[in-house]
């Protein structure tokens, strides 16, 4: 753990707290602007943040809500990692894949296009 006045880059935080596999992709998510430091939207991985700042993130399908704990040193273990941070994340909702066809074989090509139509999530 680090000191109370420390603080450290915000893509090389997320690597350490092992949010994301590498700092490239911690920096692309900072970069894309789907970071926020305490309600600020921010572009710059390079940002400093530290003990008592609450980020709020995307990865994956999930939005992520975090309180950093401590800075670390290095991108250690998990149970070091998690020490990092105290999640604060809203509970997410289990939804299955597709309930209709769990191991009831391949879809025609009608369902498909429901799917596409009236699913939850409606390509345009």
């Amino acid at each position: 753990m680090s000191a109370p006045g420390d603080t450290i880059r915000l893509d090389k935080w997320l690597w350490h707290a092992r949010f994301f596999k590498s700092r490239s992709l911690a920096a692309g998510i900072v970069s894309g602007g789907k970071v926020r430091v305490d309600g600020t939207p921010v572009s710059k991985p390079a940002r400093n943040v530290g003990p008592g700042n609450v980020l709020t993130f995307v990865q994956g399908d999930a939005v992520r809500v975090v309180k950093i704990l401590g800075c670390g040193v290095r991108r250690g273990p998990a149970p070091e990692a998690q020490a990092l941070y105290d999640d604060m994340s809203p509970e997410r909702v289990a939804r299955p894949p597709a309930p209709k066809y769990e191991g009831k074989g391949r879809p025609t090509g009608k369902d498909r296009r429901d799917m596409t139509t009236k699913g939850p999530f409606p390509l345009e």
